[in-house]
């Protein structure tokens, strides 16, 4: 691994969790409605969706997941699989009885919940530190969501602050990329 661009990426994220925690709970819920709303039209045409379980310094899109699972879409989250350390998805039928703490204090299906193939989704929402114009993601680091997204199937489509869509970003091969960049404010298609 390159250790100059390592470093680069360390740096932006370092500098975008400054800007995150700068947003106030009020900008937050704000920007999380205007963001729902322009998701949802993008979701109405997927039969299999899955979601990620916002954290404190993510747009909240919560309430997607609950309006969409009681429509009766095939939704899931991502749940963590300690043996082989990577994610699966699982499906949700009853956000009140089904989501668990999970790995990393992020919320997940219990394991009662039925495993879906990770091909099998027509739309992935993803997090994401940070995206570029081309689609490329910056995660926190870690590679777990580069290596679910390595398996997935569907259109990927990332969700972020505008401050967090960035003209071009550092990227390694491995880096998982995005079809789609959703803000409150706008919706990006990836350039090639």
């Amino acid at each position: 691994m390159n250790s100059a661009l390592t470093n680069s990426k360390s740096d932006l994220r370092k500098k975008i969790r400054l800007s995150l925690e700068k947003i106030s709970p009020a900008v937050r819920a704000v920007e999380s409605i205007e963001l729902c709303e322009r998701l949802e039209p993008q979701l109405r045409s997927a039969r299999t969706i899955l979601f990620f379980a916002p954290l404190a310094d993510e747009l909240d899109i919560w309430p997607l997941l609950e309006k969409l699972v009681a429509a009766g879409k095939i939704c899931a989250l991502p749940a963590f699989v300690a043996a082989s350390q990577s994610y699966s998805a699982r499906r949700v039928l009853h956000l009140a009885d089904d989501i668990v703490p999970g790995k990393f204090g992020v919320c997940e299906p219990a394991v009662s919940c039925p495993e879906l193939p990770l091909g099998n989704f027509d739309l992935i929402l993803v997090p994401g530190v940070a995206f570029d114009i081309t689609g490329n993601r910056l995660g926190r680091g870690r590679g777990f969501y580069d290596r679910l997204l390595a398996n997935a199937g569907g259109i990927k489509c990332g969700v972020v602050y505008d401050f967090q869509l960035l003209e071009t970003i550092p990227a390694e091969p491995h880096d998982a990329q995005v079809h789609y960049i959703f803000t409150p404010v706008r919706g990006v298609r990836r350039k090639s």
